[in-house]
């Protein structure tokens, strides 16, 4: 019979697999210290958006406090690479390691594959191949003007109007051909070939067993989970859920995984056997949208009592909560959201929005207040501004404006 944990313990062991469980090293941030982060992760989420700054690095800022970015921006060019970009849950940085067992499970139908061009395609996607095997790292713009190809637009699907050369550049991104050297300050990929940075990747050098490489995967998400059920611990790397089902399965039937029941939930849960639950927890942290703690939105409503939605493509006058909006975490608790923004030019940390959940204790304005001024200082930001919107706003105000107390949590 399956043991059940407390919706608490169960709380407390996906804060231990996320690193959030307990304060922030007091030590200045290494780039071991962002290494190993990165790992317990297995991703970062990549996203344009740069309300704050770019998403991938606000989830080693929620687990380590103020670093340096570039610490992590060297995990990805090192030779060999430990980190690379690629298709996972949704575009993300990678442990390599991961590379060659995605590449069967990460098919984007609107990107289509490199094995399906027409002659005129598969023509262009040599020239942008030979291209790249003699040149430095170059954006779809780039790669175009370079082979005075025209830039012209397809507008018949809604979303991407991508160039012929962009599309088959993510066609041969997708499975594996080329890979990427970063992003350029316009966010566009900057393209190149695999070998170039240390990866060996050509999708022919790649023949792993599908079903192997799930199991590998999904063994990596039981990792960051500490606990989840077969939807969640397939979304983190965006796996077919009856597929993933059927390994799940078998792992426990060898023993590799054990199921759990927990208080209150009927899904069946999956975790390493001898997983350690964390007495208490001490963290404190303002959480990403794409910080990995988040991804599942149900998960997250199912052991933290907290619904979240993005609200950044919904019309603002639809919003409830904000554009920008940010989970606090405080001990083991999702207490609060704050819609926050940078702004640069007044160099200001606004808070357009704070709101308490039901069960935020009374310490929750202080707790806030401070991590508010600590990302403030990380971001070079001078102040914090809370606009009089939500539940928290006066209280977050009033904490704001008294003297700076002793922070246990930096």
């Amino acid at each position: 019979m399956a043991r059940n944990l407390s919706l608490s313990q169960a709380r407390r062991v996906a804060l231990a697999a996320q690193g959030l469980h307990r304060a922030r090293p007091t030590a200045p941030v290494t780039i071991g210290a962002v290494g190993r982060t990165f790992n317990k992760l297995k991703l970062l989420q990549v996203d344009s958006v740069n309300v704050l700054t770019r998403a991938q690095y606000l989830p080693i800022f929620s687990r380590l406090g103020p670093y340096d970015p570039e610490l992590l921006d060297s995990l990805s060019v090192r030779k060999p690479r430990q980190v690379i970009e690629y298709w996972a849950h949704e575009a993300s940085l990678i442990k390599a390691e991961y590379f060659a067992d995605l590449i069967p499970w990460q098919r984007r139908r609107w990107v289509g594959s490199s094995q399906d061009l027409d002659q005129s395609a598969r023509e262009l996607s040599e020239r942008i191949y030979g291209l790249l095997l003699h040149r430095e790292p170059l954006s779809a713009r780039d790669i175009s003007d370079a082979l005075g190809h025209d830039q012209a637009k397809d507008t018949s699907h809604w979303g991407w109007n991508w160039s012929a050369v962009k599309r088959i550049l993510e066609a041969m991104f997708a499975d594996g051909i080329i890979g990427t050297e970063g992003r350029n300050k316009q966010f566009e990929r900057l393209y190149t070939i695999h070998e170039h940075v240390g990866q060996q990747a050509r999708r022919t050098e790649l023949n792993v067993d599908p079903i192997q490489a799930m199991e590998r995967l999904l063994l990596a998400s039981v990792d960051a989970h500490g606990i989840g059920s077969a939807h969640c611990l397939a979304d983190y790397f965006r796996l077919p859920i009856k597929q993933s089902t059927v390994v799940l399965t078998d792992l426990v039937d060898r023993s590799i995984l054990e199921t759990i029941t927990i208080e209150g939930l009927k899904e069946k849960f999956f975790l390493h056997p001898g997983t350690k639950i964390p007495r208490t927890t001490s963290g404190r942290a303002l959480l990403s949208p794409f910080d990995s703690l988040v991804f599942n939105r149900k998960r997250i409503e199912k052991l933290f009592n907290f619904s979240y939605r993005l609200e950044i493509y919904t019309p603002s006058e639809k919003r409830v909560f904000g554009y920008y909006v940010l989970p606090f975490l405080l001990g083991e608790r999702l207490v609060a959201r704050v819609d926050v923004k940078a702004d640069r030019e007044s160099r200001t940390l606004l808070v357009r929005g704070a709101y308490a959940e039901p069960h935020a204790p009374v310490e929750t304005a202080q707790e806030l207040a401070s991590e508010l001024r600590l990302m403030a200082s990380w971001l070079n930001l001078d102040k914090v501004l809370i606009l009089p919107r939500g539940n928290l706003a006066a209280g977050l105000e009033f904490s704001l404006s008294s003297p700076k107390l002793a922070d246990n949590h930096k």
